[in-house]
């Protein structure tokens, strides 16, 4: 009894010293680190010197937004629940007397150790005040490039760096101009992997999923030049210099071509809305001939074609129009277990059919024929592969008869044929996979730690609490 009794006070006593050390170390440091959940307007404000408050951004792509995981574009980032990604969880100081209201509102961790980089936050009468990026490694510059792009998918600008902080999350970036602006992206909406960077100025509003995206805040950015693009991580700030990269003025004008029949002939081309010193240079795809009012051309296959306007002093940004050059022709046949020429068209008639490729419909489901994800429909031999499969899964999934249909553009009728599974190899074989053990690196959304500091005594407290617990349950037994 008299051992339990002792073991139990050593547990008080151990309790006892952690809180009075936890006193005393708060009054002579009150700083605590840990981190919490930082709001776009919060986390950027400090860093672009308040030009404008950077608001929350809703999902531009469905269901990519709650992708918070390792190697995503999204890592780092919190969200409402509902498609809104609200912020970032990043390191920060703090006093010790705001601890409880942060970790109540802010979802404020612990740390054990201070950070390489942080966020000097406190809270007055409630209010929110977050400090510019404190980097205690100092600020890195690297030299790097840079080419932009004004026909983006996802809004008025793309640009593409190299030179980036690569293999690490991405809390941050901000581009910065030669006319001393500074745009903060943000995640899904603006930052996009392999260093790719989009935002619009007004113009392109709609991206390409159909949702409607941010611009007010960069529509000052028209005409700007971006010298460099500075990059938070959890090591502190990469700022990449990538020389002087023009934007390019982007307006709400139109380049419209008719579509119209292949072969010989020509189209009705419209130039619309252009600024009065816009020099129009009016350029065609190979084989076309391009002015102010039409486009010409001379035994052009089937297909899609672009016309090109550029401003020849550089100070606005090109514009395209495409269209497509179709005929009724079929130049494809299903014979023999194979795709050949049909009847009456040559071998090049055949390639360009299969060009042109857009969507396989197979048994009533679509499949995309393009990108690195469109199906591989025919092997080198042009049999049909069975083995054939989209994102890891087979698409002939049994034996039998499958109704195949190609649609490629610029044929008006698509081409139907059947094509048979035949009976496979079922024999089964065992494979014994041994996996020896091997060290692998994984991107860690973890902070790295500078300067080592106490780490926090509350789990000192709750280990005694844990034993004296324990030893009174056997107690009492």
């Amino acid at each position: 009894m008299n051992k339990i009794i002792s073991i139990i006070s050593a547990a008080v006593c151990t309790a006892s010293l952690a809180a009075a050390t936890f006193s005393s170390s708060a009054a002579e440091n009150e700083k605590v680190y840990g981190t919490m959940e930082i709001p776009y307007a919060d986390f950027y404000k400090a860093e672009i010197e308040s030009t404008y408050e950077v608001d929350a951004v809703s999902s531009a792509t469905e269901k990519k937004w709650k992708m918070n995981g390792e190697g995503e574009y999204v890592e780092g980032t919190y969200n409402d629940g509902n498609g809104t990604i609200l912020g970032v969880r990043y390191p920060v100081e703090v006093s010790s007397e705001d601890v409880a209201a942060l970790s109540e509102k802010y979802g404020f961790t612990p740390l054990d150790s201070k950070p390489a980089a942080y966020k000097e936050v406190s809270l007055s009468g409630g209010a929110l005040s977050v400090s510019k990026l404190v980097d205690t490694n100092g600020e890195q510059t690297v030299d790097g490039s840079a080419t932009v792009s004004t026909n983006s998918y996802y809004g008025d600008y793309q640009i593409k760096v190299t030179g980036y902080p690569e293999n690490t999350v991405l809390y941050g970036v901000i581009v910065n101009t030669k006319e001393d602006d500074h745009y903060a992206m943000r995640h899904l909406e603006n930052i996009w992997r392999n260093g790719s960077y989009a935002w619009s100025a007004g113009i392109k509003t709609i991206e390409y999923h159909g949702n409607h995206v941010s611009y007010e805040d960069y529509e000052s950015s028209k005409g700007k030049t971006v010298t460099s693009v500075t990059f938070i991580t959890l090591d502190g700030y990469t700022t990449v210099n990538v020389g002087e990269q023009y934007l390019p003025i982007r307006f709400a004008g139109e380049v419209k071509a008719e579509d119209a029949a292949a072969g010989t002939g020509k189209t009705s081309l419209s130039i619309t809305g252009f600024p009065e010193d816009y020099k129009k240079v009016i350029t065609a795809d190979e084989g076309l001939t391009a002015t102010e009012t039409e486009v010409s051309y001379t035994n052009a296959k089937p297909g899609a074609y672009n016309v090109n306007v550029e401003d020849e002093s550089g100070k606005y940004a090109p514009m395209t129009a495409q269209f497509v050059l179709s005929t009724n022709d079929v130049p494809v046949k299903y014979a023999d277990g194979k795709l050949t020429t049909a009847d009456g068209f040559t071998d090049e008639d055949k390639a360009n059919f299969l060009n042109n490729l857009s969507t396989v419909d197979i048994n009533g489901t679509s499949y995309r024929a393009t990108g690195k994800n469109g199906i591989k429909l025919f092997s080198e031999d042009d049999s049909v592969n069975f083995d054939t499969a989209v994102k890891e899964e087979k698409v002939f999934t049994s034996e039998g008869t499958y109704n195949i249909t190609l649609n490629s553009t610029g044929y008006n009728n698509p081409y139907s044929f059947e094509a048979k599974n035949e009976a496979q190899n079922t024999t089964t074989t065992t494979v014994k996979v041994t996996t020896k053990a091997k060290t692998t690196t994984k991107t860690s959304n973890s902070p790295k730690t500078g300067a080592k500091s106490m780490a926090l005594p509350v789990t000192v407290l709750a280990f005694a609490g844990a034993a004296a617990f324990v030893l009174r349950k056997k107690n009492d037994q």
